[in-house]
């Protein structure tokens, strides 16, 4: 996870860390209140069902992403310091993220089943295609897209110029490992305003042990870490991929039937849950190969085209 980045005035450490707690606070703030926010309008507009989840999830992105385009360009830098791109780029980028995590998670969960830990039912193909798709937005503008923006986006920007990749890296996780907590804190703040209750704060969900939580979310934020820096042109989307395809993922294999994903999966063992970090580390090696990859084609490039482009783009910037 070293990364490369273009020669620019590293910033001091105060002003790195800084910028990368104001991503995670960023996160933070409009999770807890666009969440508050978003169910409190539901409920006034008697909105149910899938619009009910979406208005939350659009108003998290909405008070996230451009606050975070806004302190970049006041730190006049493109959103291509972010890690994004053009089209092209950015779809590359979504499918590497979102195919490794994916092939990922087949191998180990499918060795899991093998091993009897895991049992599946029939598929209800209508069913599964609708929670893919109400799924896919909802999840995408809850927390894949504005979470990697302010975190493996902003967060990580700032700290790579000052630290190396593996504190950077850790850096990044431990703001992340701080959002829930503080989310909760802004949600329990904002719900009285709009005369909704407010909810327990917490750095975990309900019915989830702390520590079992963190120790699951810091391997996540690794993972993410690790497809940040998989690709050399619109690194963000591939984290941004591997963000969904984790969520939907576990959402069918734990949560299918409270979902109504249309495919249910029954643990037969207690230890089937500890297949969810395994297939991230599995995730974290595929990234690894990824970069390593990149970083072979940028020191033997096949032509001179290839060689103008590469140089134009730095491996996980």
């Amino acid at each position: 996870m070293t990364g490369l980045h273009p020669r620019t005035s590293a910033p001091s450490t105060t002003v790195a860390l800084g910028r990368a707690l104001t991503g995670g606070l960023v996160m933070a703030t409009a999770l807890g209140a666009g969440t508050a926010l978003g169910s409190a309008g539901a409920d006034a507009l008697g909105i149910t069902g899938h619009a009910a989840r979406l208005m939350p999830a659009a108003l998290v992105t909405t008070l996230s992403v451009p606050l975070v385009l806004l302190l970049v360009r006041g730190d006049r830098r493109s959103p291509a310091w972010l890690g994004f791109g053009g089209p092209g780029a950015s779809m590359r980028a979504l499918l590497t993220g979102a195919g490794v995590t994916a092939a990922a998670a087949a191998l180990v969960l499918g060795a899991g089943t093998a091993a009897g830990m895991l049992r599946w039912s029939r598929v209800e193909p209508l069913t599964l295609a609708e929670f893919l798709l109400s799924n896919g937005v909802i999840a995408f503008l809850l927390e894949a897209l504005p979470e990697e923006t302010t975190l493996r986006g902003y967060a990580w920007a700032s700290l790579r110029p000052r630290f190396s990749g593996a504190v950077a890296a850790l850096g990044t996780t431990a703001v992340f490992l701080l959002v829930p907590g503080v989310s909760t804190v802004a949600a329990a703040a904002t719900a009285p305003l709009v005369g909704g209750e407010p909810q327990p704060m917490g750095i975990a969900p309900d019915g989830q042990r702390p520590a079992d939580y963190l120790i699951l979310l810091t391997i996540f934020g690794l993972t993410l870490v690790a497809a940040r820096t998989a690709v050399g042109r619109a690194p963000l989307w591939a984290a941004i991929g591997t963000h969904l395809t984790f969520l939907t993922v576990n959402r069918i294999v734990l949560e299918g039937d409270r979902r109504h994903t249309g495919w249910d999966i029954r643990q037969t063992t207690p230890d089937a849950v500890l297949l969810v970090p395994a297939y991230l580390l599995v995730a974290t090696a595929g990234f690894a190969v990824c970069r390593w990859r990149a970083r072979e084609g940028q020191v033997n490039p096949g032509s001179a085209k290839d060689r103008s482009a590469r140089r134009r783009t730095p491996v996980g910037r």
